[in-house]
């Protein structure tokens, strides 16, 4: 089941670029920052009262998030990540919703959680992302 919005993923060229903003301009604080190579991103989080803001830097050309730059060279949001107690009951709702998943099984993604996809194609164009503690799947 659904709990709320765990974060907003918004793709950014660099960091030490985009950081700055959200601490001087808005006055949130960077509690993180953190390489995940299985998707070829370097993260910062932000904590905006029960949900966080994920800033995404490519580490590769190949990375999801660098294509998304090349159509989006402004940047911008990149998902919205939904918090569940049950990764995988969440991906079979949605599968049996004819959702086109990009991810059949949760993978290991940022800040100690089990993550996984669905297709923008199949959601109404917005990237959609269930995420889930790592330790309250295993």
């Amino acid at each position: 089941m659904l709990q709320r919005i765990d974060h907003l993923g918004i793709a950014v060229h660099s960091l030490e670029d985009a950081i700055p903003y959200y601490e001087k301009a808005l006055g949130l604080k960077c509690d993180h920052v953190e390489e995940v190579p299985s998707q070829k991103v370097r993260t910062a989080f932000f904590h905006v009262g029960e949900t966080h803001l994920e800033l995404l830097e490519p580490t590769s050309p190949e990375s999801p998030v660098a294509k998304f730059l090349e159509k989006n060279p402004h940047g911008g949001v990149h998902h919205v990540a939904f918090a569940t107690d049950n990764i995988e009951d969440q991906l079979a709702q949605a599968r049996n919703a004819g959702c086109q998943l990009i991810h059949e099984k949760p993978f290991a993604g940022a800040a100690n959680k089990l993550v996984a996809f669905l297709h923008p194609k199949s959601t109404q164009g917005v990237l959609t992302e269930f995420c889930a503690p790592f330790e309250a799947q295993h």
